[in-house]
């Protein structure tokens, strides 16, 4: 009888509901999802469902990515080419293909975004560009604020890379400029106290002077603010850290001279530049609080990466993290003594040892690298 009563309401409702089954049905005839344009969330139909949170994803691409960047994922269930695992607690899920995001940006001129679309290998989500001029498809990481129909650019292929024998040159001629005018400004104040010792030309010479030194000690600035006037400073937007005026956040760092980013990419990640130059290393600082040293000639795209509620979602049951690929975590306390350091005893003791991992290493905010990174300028705060 039940089950006659709800054909019924379904055949009364027409074309709203396709011809699926009875359960499913019900369920899109009572609308389950909450979707507020930060959050989807779900009414409790379900155990699972209950603390279920997701981030919105209604602005996204609906269809799947542009099959030519994308990859298969082959997977190896963590185990290595002996068969034997070497990354516990992974294996199944559902099938995947990497899409492949540039992290060089070597196209340079104009770039529309087509879409955004969700992407299952990262938090963040991307962004599909065509270039206006070739119509190369490409796909970025999706800063906060960019949008279907913007224009980004990249300014990375304007600066090649200079060899060590370029530099050295390129520093040997600016000490040279800067010698002759110090001695040019030297010839002028001598030839201006022969000419009249009156406060004049003691005017006169203080101003030369003045003028040669601001000069001499902006040239960073001066070529900081060249560089910023070329590069076009908009969200999306690529270059190397010296075009980047102080203080921009920027995401999508390089660590090397016109290499991959790999710093700041997942969601809500960001990073204030703090010093930059011409030459030499710029000063970054993390989210972490830690303040590190990169190349000038390292890639930074401006902006924050997208999908910053990420860390606020529920995945709501065990279910969720199965079809993500990961299996179950045994704890230590819960095994055998050879299996682990806290395992074996009576009841719930670990041995009255401190937390460590299976391998022994310290766990839980013990230090483990012996070398301390030498580009690294104030290491993160600590507990």
């Amino acid at each position: 009888m039940f089950r006659l009563a709800l054909q019924r309401v379904s055949a009364a409702v027409g074309s709203k509901l396709r011809p699926i089954s009875v359960g499913q049905q019900q369920v899109r005839f009572m609308g389950n999802t909450i979707d507020d344009g930060q959050f989807k969330t779900w009414k409790p139909l379900a155990p699972t469902l209950r603390q279920r949170r997701m981030t919105s994803r209604k602005h996204l691409h609906k269809g799947g990515p542009v099959r030519e960047l994308t990859v298969a994922k082959r997977r190896t269930g963590g185990r290595n080419n002996t068969g034997r695992i070497t990354c516990r607690h992974r294996g199944g899920g559902a099938k995947r293909r990497i899409r492949l995001v540039d992290f060089r940006r070597k196209e340079t001129g104009p770039q529309q975004v087509i879409r955004l679309e969700y992407d299952p290998g990262r938090s963040a989500h991307i962004a599909l560009i065509k270039h206006m001029e070739t119509g190369k498809l490409s796909y970025i990481l999706a800063p906060v604020g960019l949008k279907p129909g913007a224009i980004v650019q990249s300014f990375m292929g304007e600066s090649k890379p200079k060899s060590a024998a370029q530099i050295k040159e390129d520093e040997e001629a600016a000490a040279a400029a800067a010698l002759a005018a110090e001695a040019e400004a030297r010839t002028q104040f001598e030839e201006s106290l022969a000419e009249d010792a009156e406060t004049d030309a003691y005017g006169k010479v203080e101003s030369i002077e003045v003028e040669g030194a601001q000069e001499y000690t902006s040239e960073g600035l001066k070529h900081q603010a060249a560089s910023s006037s070329r590069a076009s400073l908009v969200v999306g937007n690529c270059m190397p850290l010296k075009m980047v005026p102080i203080g921009t956040i920027i995401h999508n760092i390089g660590l090397h001279p016109f290499g991959r980013a790999q710093l700041a990419r997942s969601a809500g990640a960001s990073v204030q530049l703090l010093y930059t130059a011409p030459t030499g290393l710029a000063q970054i600082k993390m989210m972490s609080g830690e303040i590190r040293r990169v190349p000038v000639e390292a890639c930074a795209t401006l902006g924050r990466v997208s999908n910053a509620n990420h860390k606020n979602q529920k995945l709501g049951g065990a279910g969720a993290r199965r079809r993500r690929g990961w299996r179950p975590t045994v704890r230590g306390t819960a095994m055998n003594t050879h299996d682990h350091p806290h395992g074996g005893g009576r009841g719930k003791s670990k041995g009255n040892k401190h937390p460590r991992s299976p391998w022994g290493k310290p766990a839980k905010g013990g230090k483990t690298r012996r070398k301390p990174n030498p580009m690294v300028v104030r290491a993160r705060p600590r507990r």
